[in-house]
């Protein structure tokens, strides 16, 4: 299939599956950051509720053993945040949430990938082929999203930080080497032009 010109059918339709793959790959990150996000809010929440145990134990053992007023009226407002907090983590299953964050991103993890081997097969491949694999992504992507939790504008800015500034999600010829066994490194072959 002709790709070289930028007119042409083949140019088209790697650049469409280009730009999927890139959708892709930023609401996959977006799940993540937003699981992280949610992860580390379910832990600060965790010790807020541990140490406002702690404090609202030790104010009442004083207030028991004390005639001090500021102490029982500090105990009762502790007793009362403790209360606040254990009632917003009732009513909101983080965890839950969470998960069904983790869900998508595996999805769409899978999804990526295969958009990344559909690229790579693209030049051995004939243009229904590459179509009817498109297709199939797309409708399993439009299915992920469609029974997914909706990701937050946080979450885009973290994706797009981690992606563009960070790279992420990419890695040098070097990088790949290192984690690879010594048999099977580029570096090591001998590159035949």
């Amino acid at each position: 299939m002709e790709r070289n010109s930028r007119n042409s059918q083949g140019y088209k339709l790697e650049s469409q599956i280009r730009e999927a793959y890139g959708r892709v790959t930023y609401s996959q990150t977006c799940h993540d950051k937003f699981i992280n996000r949610t992860v580390k809010l379910e832990d600060r929440i965790k010790v807020a509720q541990i140490v406002l145990s702690a404090l609202t134990t030790s104010g009442f053992v004083v207030a028991i053993f004390s005639d001090d007023k500021i102490a029982s009226i500090l105990g009762a407002i502790v007793s009362l945040a403790l209360f606040i907090l254990n009632t917003y983590i009732k009513n909101s299953d983080l965890s839950g949430i969470a998960q069904e964050h983790k869900k998508a991103s595996d999805l769409l993890w899978k999804i990526r990938e295969e958009y990344v081997s559909l690229l790579t097969d693209f030049e051995m491949l004939d243009a229904n082929e590459i179509r009817n694999k498109r297709d199939d992504l797309q409708e399993r992507t439009s299915e992920v999203y469609s029974n997914s939790p909706r990701t937050d504008a946080k979450s885009y800015t973290a994706a797009q930080k981690a992606l563009k500034t960070e790279e992420e999600q990419t890695f040098s010829e070097e990088e790949i080497d290192i984690m690879l066994p010594n048999s099977i490194r580029r570096c090591n072959r001998q590159m035949v032009e």
